[in-house]
């Protein structure tokens, strides 16, 4: 009689998928820890300032520093969208096609928030 062993361990195991696995959580802990970071900056700024006018905002965002940090805070949150939307694509929708063009969809509205995102802070 032939043993019931697990075919799937060991050597032998086929492993499939796009092994996003160890890069993907990674990037949602930096991405996450640097969201953070800005907001802690962000509400220290704000609860130390001032002026609580446009004036005063727009003069926060008119030092080249926090505009950077913004920027690069921004692209962080882009990505880090990103990878979340594209995991809820490919585990709940099966259908390659439709799974694609929501994809290329998503891409293409986050760049166009990144586009945004320059332009709003570089005419300040």
């Amino acid at each position: 009689m032939q043993s019931h062993t697990n075919k799937n361990i060991g050597q032998r195991r086929l492993v499939v998928g796009a092994h996003y696995g160890m890069r993907d959580w990674l990037a949602q802990r930096l991405t996450a820890i640097l969201m953070a970071v800005f907001t802690v900056v962000l509400l220290v700024s704000f609860l130390t300032g001032q002026n609580f006018t446009y004036e005063g905002w727009a003069g926060l965002f008119s030092r080249q520093w926090f505009k950077l940090f913004t920027m690069v805070t921004l692209f962080g949150l882009f990505y880090h969208a990103w990878v979340g939307i594209r995991d809820i694509w490919m585990d709940y929708v099966k259908p390659v096609g439709i799974r694609l063009t929501l994809q290329t969809l998503t891409v293409f509205w986050l760049l166009a928030c990144a586009a945004w995102t320059v332009q709003i802070l570089w005419s300040v």
